[in-house]
Protein backbone atom coordinates (compact mmCIF):
# COMPACT_ATOMS: atom_id res chain seq x y z
CA UNK A 1 0.00 0.00 0.00
CA UNK A 2 2.93 2.29 0.73
CA UNK A 3 4.24 1.78 -2.85
CA UNK A 4 0.84 2.80 -4.23
CA UNK A 5 0.92 6.10 -2.35
CA UNK A 6 4.50 6.68 -3.43
CA UNK A 7 3.57 6.03 -7.08
CA UNK A 8 0.51 8.29 -6.82
CA UNK A 9 2.66 11.04 -5.29
CA UNK A 10 4.74 11.07 -8.45
CA UNK A 11 1.60 11.06 -10.61
CA UNK A 12 0.05 14.13 -8.95
CA UNK A 13 0.38 16.31 -12.08
CA UNK A 14 -1.22 13.68 -14.30
CA UNK A 15 -4.05 13.26 -11.77
CA UNK A 16 -4.65 17.02 -11.67
CA UNK A 17 -4.58 17.14 -15.47
CA UNK A 18 -7.01 14.20 -15.74
CA UNK A 19 -9.44 16.01 -13.43
CA UNK A 20 -9.13 19.19 -15.50
CA UNK A 21 -9.78 17.21 -18.70
CA UNK A 22 -12.76 15.48 -17.11
CA UNK A 23 -14.28 18.80 -16.05
CA UNK A 24 -13.61 20.62 -19.32
CA UNK A 25 -14.96 17.76 -21.43
CA UNK A 26 -18.21 17.70 -19.46
CA UNK A 27 -19.07 21.37 -18.95
CA UNK A 28 -21.78 23.03 -20.99
CA UNK A 29 -20.24 24.86 -23.94
CA UNK A 30 -21.78 27.92 -25.58
CA UNK A 31 -23.67 27.22 -28.77
CA UNK A 32 -21.64 28.06 -31.84
CA UNK A 33 -23.47 29.47 -34.84
CA UNK A 34 -20.45 29.00 -37.09
CA UNK A 35 -19.43 32.67 -37.04
CA UNK A 36 -16.92 32.34 -34.21
CA UNK A 37 -13.30 32.53 -35.29
CA UNK A 38 -12.22 30.62 -32.18
CA UNK A 39 -14.41 27.53 -32.54
CA UNK A 40 -13.84 26.09 -35.99
CA UNK A 41 -14.82 22.74 -37.45
CA UNK A 42 -12.59 20.10 -35.90
CA UNK A 43 -11.72 22.25 -32.86
CA UNK A 44 -13.25 19.64 -30.53
CA UNK A 45 -11.16 16.82 -32.00
CA UNK A 46 -7.98 18.87 -31.83
CA UNK A 47 -8.72 19.69 -28.19
CA UNK A 48 -9.19 16.01 -27.32
CA UNK A 49 -5.94 15.18 -29.10
CA UNK A 50 -4.03 17.87 -27.19
CA UNK A 51 -5.55 16.96 -23.82
CA UNK A 52 -4.54 13.32 -24.15
CA UNK A 53 -1.09 14.10 -25.56
CA UNK A 54 -0.36 16.16 -22.44
CA UNK A 55 -1.89 13.49 -20.19
CA UNK A 56 0.32 10.80 -21.73
CA UNK A 57 3.45 12.92 -21.32
CA UNK A 58 2.56 13.62 -17.68
CA UNK A 59 1.95 9.92 -17.02
CA UNK A 60 5.39 9.07 -18.44
CA UNK A 61 6.96 11.91 -16.45
CA UNK A 62 5.46 10.57 -13.22
CA UNK A 63 6.63 7.05 -14.01
CA UNK A 64 10.17 8.22 -14.74
CA UNK A 65 10.26 10.20 -11.47
CA UNK A 66 8.91 7.20 -9.55
CA UNK A 67 11.46 4.70 -10.86
CA UNK A 68 14.35 7.23 -10.81
CA UNK A 69 15.51 6.23 -14.26
CA UNK A 70 14.50 6.39 -17.86
CA UNK A 71 13.96 2.69 -18.52
CA UNK A 72 12.02 1.58 -21.58
CA UNK A 73 9.29 -0.88 -20.59
CA UNK A 74 6.55 -2.16 -22.87
CA UNK A 75 4.30 -2.87 -19.88
CA UNK A 76 4.49 0.80 -18.85
CA UNK A 77 3.45 1.85 -22.35
CA UNK A 78 0.55 -0.62 -22.29
CA UNK A 79 -0.63 0.65 -18.89
CA UNK A 80 -0.51 4.28 -20.00
CA UNK A 81 -2.44 3.51 -23.19
CA UNK A 82 -5.00 1.58 -21.12
CA UNK A 83 -5.37 4.43 -18.60
CA UNK A 84 -5.85 6.92 -21.44
CA UNK A 85 -8.39 4.68 -23.16
CA UNK A 86 -10.36 4.18 -19.95
CA UNK A 87 -10.40 7.92 -19.22
CA UNK A 88 -11.40 8.78 -22.79
CA UNK A 89 -14.06 6.07 -22.86
CA UNK A 90 -15.32 7.15 -19.45
CA UNK A 91 -15.67 10.73 -20.65
CA UNK A 92 -17.66 9.61 -23.68
CA UNK A 93 -19.90 7.40 -21.52
CA UNK A 94 -20.52 10.34 -19.17
CA UNK A 95 -21.39 12.56 -22.13
CA UNK A 96 -23.75 9.90 -23.47
CA UNK A 97 -25.60 9.05 -20.24
CA UNK A 98 -25.08 11.85 -17.69
CA UNK A 99 -24.15 15.09 -19.41
CA UNK A 100 -26.61 14.73 -22.29
CA UNK A 101 -26.10 18.35 -23.38
CA UNK A 102 -22.73 17.12 -24.68
CA UNK A 103 -22.50 14.68 -27.57
CA UNK A 104 -20.66 11.39 -27.16
CA UNK A 105 -18.76 10.51 -30.33
CA UNK A 106 -16.48 7.68 -31.37
CA UNK A 107 -14.33 10.27 -33.15
CA UNK A 108 -13.60 11.96 -29.82
CA UNK A 109 -12.31 8.67 -28.40
CA UNK A 110 -10.31 8.21 -31.60
CA UNK A 111 -8.78 11.66 -31.17
CA UNK A 112 -7.96 10.80 -27.55
CA UNK A 113 -6.10 7.69 -28.67
CA UNK A 114 -4.25 9.55 -31.43
CA UNK A 115 -3.07 12.08 -28.83
CA UNK A 116 -2.03 9.20 -26.57
CA UNK A 117 -0.12 7.52 -29.40
CA UNK A 118 1.62 10.81 -30.18
CA UNK A 119 2.72 10.96 -26.53
CA UNK A 120 3.96 7.36 -26.64
CA UNK A 121 5.83 8.12 -29.87
CA UNK A 122 7.46 11.15 -28.20
CA UNK A 123 8.50 9.01 -25.23
CA UNK A 124 9.95 6.25 -27.41
CA UNK A 125 11.76 8.76 -29.62
CA UNK A 126 13.23 10.53 -26.59
CA UNK A 127 14.23 7.20 -25.08
CA UNK A 128 15.96 6.09 -28.27
CA UNK A 129 17.82 9.37 -28.64
CA UNK A 130 18.86 9.25 -24.96
CA UNK A 131 19.98 5.62 -25.37
CA UNK A 132 22.01 6.42 -28.50
CA UNK A 133 23.74 9.36 -26.76
CA UNK A 134 24.86 7.11 -23.89
CA UNK A 135 26.13 4.51 -26.35
CA UNK A 136 28.53 6.93 -28.08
Amino acid sequence: MNNLFKALKHQRWSIVWAIIVLVICNIRMPESDGTSKFFFEGFDKMTHLGFFYVLTILLFYGKIKYQHNYAFRSLTIFKIILISFLLGGGIELLQWKVFTYRSAEWWDLGSDMIGCCMGVFSYVLLHLSNYNEKKV
